[in-house]
């Protein structure tokens, strides 16, 4: 590609003002249609065909879009046989040379309810209150189709010339997209040469700029299970003779992790951090400082040892952010085998089991990572008691080529523009299984990932909001950065 600067013919104010008008008279609403439908993923809802959630948020979606008339816009929705849906669309270039295509990427599935939500809200309940909308999915990531649409339209509302611009939107993500690569393949004949892949399912380091991601963790998930009777029997009988299979449980992870610091031992699931993202993360720390910790919903306790909000595994911003975005980290994110409190009586149970989610550094195989897992947790069980490790999940994690002139420039007089402030770094600590397909696809491709998610935004969590000044802002400046694109 041609790297000198496209001219920037966008006149950013009248480009905000327009995305702001068209966020608040409709795609607002359009979101607070969206939030009520629980369209959970295939790995939250196995009947999620019959259910029909999937498919409806795929038609509305398509519905709005249709109905913007947009320039030459062609619109599909595709179905491979017993597979989620997905939303193509196409937009032809209107400039003389039109260059490599622009891809934009978004996800209408969600994850499930989860519980912790504030009495006045609810997943399934949007809210707007102090510009936020709270509800499950709008931030993470049903803004998205919405967003890309927008900016195309405030660039041709201008009449700005700009490439081809084809939008894939999948309702798997939230599953680890194990169906998104046959829709790829599928797709890529009509894809041609992507120069740039826009990503509209990340974080922000703060709401006073755009932030560009920079890489991505990888995961591996699976469910770990101890065995060690056949049945539960009367504790006071058993304890002392039989072990716990929560305690084995305990020995079992701790060959994974060291619990007094919650570094992982094995040495196969690090890897060393690029030079370039340890200066990142020295340049976003000395921008966010302690707020890197402090954005979390900190639980204050009156222990014997002082009183005061819970701490982070670290106070020092750099090392807190290497540590979220390049460290290998476990959590326990659900648990079989324990009945309710109120049922709990004198009773040592059969089995403990652990769902666990191991995140894995952008730069270590996810597949190799697995494979080694299984056998660490498994070989040479305490008691010989039963235990299985049974993978359900993993992806690769990414991180970004090279930032070429333009792009660098594209993003700062975005950011510039519509922030007022330059354009942010930042690694972030989750998992977008597409950046790694696509990556490989079109490796000459600049990669815009960035997104809604903000501090305290909570996606996956209760109280899940999408911050709709920063919405509009990153609208216009997605636009923004089309135009520049040489």
């Amino acid at each position: 590609m041609n790297d000198r600067l496209a001219p920037a013919a966008l006149n950013a104010a009248q480009a905000l003002d327009q995305v702001s008008r068209q966020w608040d008279t409709q795609i607002l609403g359009e979101l607070q249609k969206y939030i009520p439908i629980p369209a959970k993923s295939p790995a939250f809802d196995a009947d999620w065909a019959a259910h029909g959630y999937l498919d409806a948020v795929v038609q509305n979606t398509a519905q709005w879009i249709e109905a913007q008339q947009v320039a030459g816009l062609t619109l599909e929705i595709i179905r491979l046989p017993g597979q989620t849906p997905v939303l193509f669309f196409d937009i032809p270039a209107r400039r003389a040379h039109p260059g490599p295509s622009v891809l934009m990427y978004g996800h209408l599935d969600k994850q499930p309810e989860m519980d912790g939500w504030r009495s006045d809200l609810g997943p399934w309940t949007p809210k707007v209150e102090n510009g936020r909308l709270y509800g499950r999915g709008g931030a993470d990531d049903g803004y998205a189709a919405y967003a890309a649409i927008a900016a195309v339209q405030a660039l041709q509302a201008q009449q700005q010339p700009h490439p081809r611009i084809v939008g894939l939107i999948e309702t798997c993500e939230e599953s680890g997209s194990p169906n998104l690569l046959q829709y790829v393949d599928l797709l890529r004949p009509r894809l041609g040469e992507v120069g740039l892949v826009i990503c509209l399912d990340s974080g922000a380091g703060n709401y006073d700029q755009l932030w560009l991601t920079t890489s991505l963790r990888g995961v591996a998930t699976g469910v770990l299970k101890v065995e060690i009777l056949t049945e539960g029997v009367h504790s006071g009988d058993a304890s002392g003779l039989v072990p716990s299979s929560f305690r084995i449980m305990r020995q079992v992870l701790d060959r994974l992790e060291d619990s007094a610091t919650g570094r992982l031992l094995p040495q196969a699931f690090h890897c060393e951090v690029p030079a370039v993202r340890q200066a990142q993360a020295q340049a976003t720390a000395a921008i966010l400082g302690a707020e890197i910790h402090r954005r979390f919903p900190w639980v204050h306790s009156d222990c014997a040892g002082g009183a005061g909000f819970a701490l982070p595994s670290t106070s020092d911003p750099v090392q807190g952010l290497l540590n979220q975005t390049w460290a290998p980290t476990l959590s326990v994110i659900g648990a079989e085998g324990f009945p309710n409190m109120r049922d709990a009586g004198n009773v040592l149970r059969p089995y403990t089991a652990f769902k666990l989610s191991l995140r894995l550094p952008p730069l270590v195989p996810a597949e190799q990572a697995v494979q080694q897992l299984k056998a660490l947790l498994e070989d040479n069980a305490p008691y010989q008691a039963r235990v299985t490790f049974a993978p359900s999940g993993h992806a690769t994690g990414w991180n970004a080529p090279d930032t070429t002139p333009w792009f660098d420039a594209a993003l700062q007089a975005a950011s510039l523009a519509h922030f007022g402030a330059p354009c942010g770094y930042i690694g972030q600590g989750g998992t977008i299984p597409l950046m790694n397909m696509l990556s490989q696809g079109f490796p000459q491709a600049q990669m815009m990932v960035c997104g809604v998610l903000g501090p305290k935004s909570n996606a996956h969590g209760p109280n899940e909001f999408l911050d709709l000044p920063y919405a509009k802002k990153l609208t216009a400046a997605v636009a923004d950065v089309i135009a520049r694109m040489p």
